[in-house]
């Protein structure tokens, strides 16, 4: 069977490194859950109550992998959101909880960039919030640490960001008001799942502005750190 004949060359498919591995994760979709710490719920303006969750998405190309992140234009105001990301490994529709740990290949540090400023004028105006979310630059993730390398699932720990040295953000991945098995289990009811998947799990309070020239450290217990520069 001779290869397509494509009108131009296909970018190449976003991959994130898998630590302690020499393969590749290529990356399917980018799901983000919002608003699923009830401090950060707080301080967005909104009643933390546990509400159905709500998704948006980003760009696979949106990744960025260098640990660079270029201020985007059109914008001066641009948060940091620190975030565990659940790589799928498996996917399928109305997946039950109890199997949803069982769809994870495994784990990494991620930040949702978002131009604030751009995100407020769309809620008002009830327009969607792709301009905010799903720029370029505006995933930058750490490598993948494989389910199996570590002692268990990650339903507790703690997660923090640090910007030029200073605690800005800090929580435990056991405030999430939805956890990560109800998270996959919701999403598979509205989107079919599948190998090369990511979700980021939401942001706990704290986010804030960066400026160029800013540094931003995050952690999450038992995962490499993810550390970018605002440029």
């Amino acid at each position: 069977m001779s290869d397509p004949d494509y009108a131009f060359p296909p970018a190449p498919r976003p991959a994130l490194p898998i630590q302690g591995s020499d393969r590749l994760f290529p990356v399917r979709r980018i799901y983000c859950v919002g608003r699923n710490y009830a401090e950060h719920a707080r301080e967005m303006g909104h009643d933390p109550d546990r509400e159905p969750p709500f998704f948006f998405q980003k760009n696979p190309d949106n990744l960025v992998l260098d640990g660079v992140f270029p201020y985007p234009p059109l914008s001066a105001d641009v948060h940091y959101e620190i975030e565990l990301v659940v790589a799928l490994g498996a996917g399928g529709r109305d997946i039950p909880e109890a199997e949803a740990e069982s769809k994870i290949l495994g784990y990494a540090v991620g930040l949702d960039m978002t131009r604030r400023d751009l995100q407020g004028q769309a809620k008002k105006a009830g327009r969607p919030w792709e301009l905010a979310k799903a720029f370029e630059h505006s995933a930058p993730c750490g490598p993948i640490v494989p389910r199996e390398a570590l002692a268990g699932p990650l339903s507790k720990g703690a997660i923090s960001l640090r910007l030029n040295g200073e605690i800005r953000q800090k929580g435990d991945l056991g405030d999430l008001i939805w956890t990560i098995p109800e998270t996959i289990s919701k999403l598979s009811e509205l989107f079919e799942l599948a190998p090369g998947d990511l979700i980021l799990t939401g942001t706990p309070a704290g986010v804030g502005p960066v400026q160029r020239g800013d540094r931003l450290s995050g952690v999450i217990a038992g995962l490499p750190a993810l550390d970018v520069e605002v440029r």
